[in-house]
């Protein structure tokens, strides 16, 4: 990739990210969480922000050779404990109604050889402090997208065969592949796809299947769905009504599951990357909606972790269907980054559900939600299940099936 074009389209995805991803408005405030090593599309996308007519613009940077040396060395009441200073920011912007731009460019394995009990506490600590956040997040109040930006040591990880100098470039082509800005308008190519998604969406809303049956090579699992289940295609609205989109890029049409009606075992089918270590080859099996036995290839300890988190882990959050000849599935890359492997395939998450994926559900108390099914959690975990040998069908009420994916693709 020649540098002067790669420069454009830097720009091109800094504008994608704020129009599109955000939809920064007159008035808005912009939080951006993003990697010191990307200072140069920090700076972009706040100009662009204040360009639509942002408020503010408030960046947070992160550097994950520093949280290694904090998490490895920090004494032990750091690591427990998130001071009330950061939670009182956190409800800063909640009220502001801040838009959240997250950008992930971390090393896969950034600490996978920090002590494992460390980073659980440490991982628990900060859940339970940005809860607020998190739950304005979950029901969409606030708008917010999760990007992706070419880190080296991650881009060592997906391109290990290129020589070194070539590997950034290498990522940050499929970055902007998958994301549209090679097209001349990024902005415009994202409302058709956007729509394409909505029309699936649409379709199985009208449906209202009580379960789906899922069949492939260690596999066979029905899960169960909410009465008045929402399906949701790339494009969000926020409580002010204004639309966004959650991720870039995105192939998902996604809902809840129905937290305590998930019966049968499923193999996930790409490796995960979480809290700093890849997980690989993990099995679950499930009675009336709970985790009761596990496995993993590679990575089996922190899974084990993850899933004591608390008790909404060992249950559903979200199922997402992602057809097979998706452009990232095609693409045969493993990005090591569930933003990416997540829209390479069919994927469920292990903790919370999002309010939204039930009718009224962000009117909804905790309480209430649990009651409709969705699963209440700290956590919030993607792992994908998707392949070519996978079959969904669709259970309706009366019992009759409606086949949904056929060999990975829709039927």
């Amino acid at each position: 990739m020649m540098l002067s074009n790669f420069n454009k389209n830097l720009e091109k995805y800094a504008r994608l990210i704020a129009q599109t991803g955000v939809n920064v408005s007159k008035g808005h405030t912009v939080v951006l969480q993003i990697s010191v090593e990307q200072a140069d599309l920090a700076r972009l996308i706040t100009k662009e922000a204040y360009q639509l007519g942002a408020s503010e613009v408030i960046v947070q940077w992160t550097d994950d050779i520093i949280q290694k040396e904090f998490l490895s060395h920090a004494t032990e009441d750091r690591i427990n404990n998130v001071p009330q200073y950061k939670i009182d920011q956190a409800d800063d912007w909640i009220e502001k109604g801040a838009s959240r731009i997250s950008v992930v460019s971390s090393d896969p394995n950034a600490f996978a050889n920090v002590d494992g009990d460390r980073v659980a506490a440490y991982q628990s600590a900060t859940g339970k402090a940005m809860m607020n956040l998190r739950k304005a997040t979950q029901s969409n109040k606030v708008s917010w997208t999760v990007v992706a930006a070419a880190g080296k040591q991650w881009a060592a990880k997906v391109f290990p065969d290129l020589p070194e100098e070539e590997q950034v470039d290498a990522l940050w082509d499929e970055i902007f592949k998958t994301t549209r800005v090679y097209e001349a308008d990024p902005v415009t190519a994202w409302k058709n796809h956007d729509e394409k998604l909505a029309t699936k969406a649409e379709e199985l809303n009208k449906e209202q299947f009580t379960a789906l049956h899922y069949t492939a090579p260690g596999t066979d699992i029905v899960i169960g769905l909410p009465k008045n289940h929402l399906w949701e295609g790339a494009g969000s609205y926020n409580s002010r009504g204004e639309k966004f989109m959650a991720n870039m890029p995105t192939e998902e049409v996604f809902t809840a599951p129905d937290s305590h009606r998930v019966d049968g075992y499923i193999s996930s089918t790409k490796p995960l990357s979480y809290a700093g270590t890849t997980i690989k080859g993990m099995k679950f099996t499930f009675k009336d909606g709970k985790v009761i036995d596990f496995s993993a290839e590679e990575g089996q300890e922190v899974l084990a972790k993850l899933l004591d988190t608390d008790e909404g882990a060992r249950r559903l959050g979200e199922v997402a269907l992602v057809p097979d000849p998706s452009p990232i599935s095609q693409s045969g890359i493993i990005f090591y980054n569930t933003l990416f492997d997540e829209n390479a395939s069919n994927h469920l998450a292990l903790g919370s559900a999002y309010a939204f994926s039930v009718k009224g559900g962000t009117e909804m108390t905790d309480e209430e939600l649990a009651d409709a099914g969705l699963n209440r959690s700290q956590t919030h975990v993607d792992f994908m299940v998707g392949s070519d040998k996978m079959n969904i069908d669709g259970i309706r009420e009366d019992g009759s099936t409606v086949p949904i994916f056929r060999n990975g693709d829709w039927a």
